[in-house]
């Protein structure tokens, strides 16, 4: 996800539950056809086209397409209502969720539920944004950088104001259109072109700050909420304080992957698990003094940066673990393994162009070198697994927009309708940004945490407890009387 200290002026004041601008937009009712064919998508599955304003405060000014699914309910009698499927991000879309993770709900979900998915504006195939970036200003250690090996974060400002000066020239109106804010509005015209009253929602990752921002603004529009993988709402930092938290998030996970990883079998990279983190710290800083080269990468070394971004993303999973594993052995050999299959060049300068816009325009972010090179100092010393990057200047540090409203205060107003699930152990959205977000719900929601490990709780990297308490709030509407532990 996506911090550090900054000079906010007016950024902790909420904005008001339910608000929207004057002269609000209607939505025309979807025409749904057959999807076109591809691989993994349920025949059932039909899509439309919902057009929205570009800027919700001038509602009949030009418009945006936002591509949208659905599976109907499969039993009409038993029929609730939509469960709107979130994705993460920002740059995710579910658009075909309701073919893929959604047909691993329950039977009586599916019967209760039209299943909906969606493209964020901004997100391919929907009215799409890029900042026309090079091939290397894609890689995610430029676009979530990590400082120089000697901590000097000089090169990370340079190539912030580069990628801001892109995006600015690329994206136009639609990249400074783009917020979480936005996106929450957007998604209350699909309410009410779905014709829906209320709407259901099972929000991932940064679709919890989604569901728990649409919530505040429309809280009488929200029928059962499920939050999974939760983002920590701090109004006064927003995406600041996801990326800040990679740190404890990596400190909460790296003992799983030690443990896994001193086993025998093929991935064994030391005796016991206390030599893991020793060694791959040795490794990270041998391959700052000495990169090993690795055609066709990009970027084409393997370098600390490089073994410490893949640490980032292989503690995600633990199905993702091998290919830490892999690297660090290939590393200690002196060798590389194959390069690694990532998306397209054109889908990566999509997604780049939507994380970037939307944490961009959601909250003000520090100008000053000094303010990221103190932070991530201090960051260095603490959280040696992470190197400062969860501190340092994204191209945010540069961009030529300020925020057009302040964030949302998520707050306890509104119905007792949210259900948060949470692994205790997961990397990228960790267990203390869940309990933030907990706490500042109160009494509309309730926890349940789970003794798993990996981001993504519910019929992901969960448990057969905390997916049977989700499916069961889905199907009935009963949640635990109060915050609970599954083991």
């Amino acid at each position: 996800m996506l911090g550090a200290a900054a000079v906010l002026l007016g950024l902790t004041t909420p904005v008001t539950a339910g608000a929207a601008p004057a002269g609000a937009a209607s939505a025309a009712p979807l025409a749904w056809a057959p999807c076109a064919p591809a691989a993994g998508v349920d025949p059932r599955q039909e899509c439309a086209t919902l057009r929205v304003p570009l800027d919700h405060a001038d509602p009949d000014g030009p418009r945006v397409g936002l591509a949208v699914s659905r599976i109907r309910s499969e039993n009409p009698a038993a029929r609730r209502g939509v469960l709107v499927l979130i994705p993460g991000g920002p740059g995710g879309s579910s658009l075909n969720n309701p073919s893929g993770k959604g047909q691993r709900l329950p039977r009586e979900v599916r019967d209760a539920y039209d299943l909906i998915g969606f493209a964020p504006r901004g997100v391919a195939p929907s009215t799409a944004v890029t900042c026309g970036l090079a091939p290397a200003d894609l890689s995610p250690t430029v676009t979530r950088p990590w400082p120089a090996p000697d901590g000097s974060v000089d090169g990370n400002l340079a190539a912030a104001r580069r990628l801001a000066t892109a995006c600015a020239t690329d994206g136009g109106a639609l990249i400074r259109s783009l917020s979480t804010a936005t996106e929450a509005r957007d998604l209350d015209l699909l309410r009410a072109a779905l014709g829906e009253r209320r709407i259901s929602a099972w929000g991932v990752s940064y679709g919890t700050y989604v569901g728990a921002v649409y919530g505040e603004l429309f809280p009488h529009r929200t029928d059962r909420v499920v939050l999974d993988s939760n983002d920590d709402p701090d109004p006064a930092r927003v995406s600041r304080a996801w990326l800040a938290r990679y740190e404890q998030g990596v400190e909460d996970v790296f003992p799983d992957f030690a443990a896994w990883a001193s086993r025998p079998g093929p991935y064994r990279v030391a005796g016991s698990a206390a030599e893991v983190r020793p060694l791959f710290l040795r490794l990270a800083a041998r391959l700052d003094r000495e990169p090993i080269p690795w055609p066709g990468a990009e970027p084409a070394e393997l370098d600390g940066t490089v073994l410490r971004q893949t640490m980032l993303d292989g503690l995600s999973s633990p199905d993702t673990y091998p290919v830490l594993a892999e690297l660090m052995n290939a590393a200690r050999r002196g060798t590389v393994p194959p390069v690694p299959a990532g998306p397209g060049a054109e889908a990566l300068r999509n997604v780049v162009a939507v994380t970037l816009g939307t944490v961009c325009n959601d909250v003000a972010w520090p100008r000053t070198a000094a303010a990221y090179q103190d932070a991530v100092t201090e960051s260095r010393r603490r959280h040696p697994l992470t190197a400062g990057m969860p501190r340092n200047a994204l191209a945010c540090a540069a961009w030529p927009y300020a925020p057009k409203e302040p964030p949302v205060r998520i707050t306890a107003r509104g119905p007792s309708n949210v259900l948060l699930i949470q692994n205790a152990r997961d990397v990228a959205t960790p267990l203390a940004g869940a309990h933030r977000l907990r706490d500042a719900l109160g009494r509309r929601a309730v926890l349940v945490t789970v003794d798993s490990t990996g981001h993504g709780a519910y019929l992901a990297h969960g448990n057969a407890c905390g997916d049977a308490t989700v499916s069961r709030f889905l199907a009935t509407g009963e949640r635990p009387a109060g915050d609970t532990y599954c083991r």
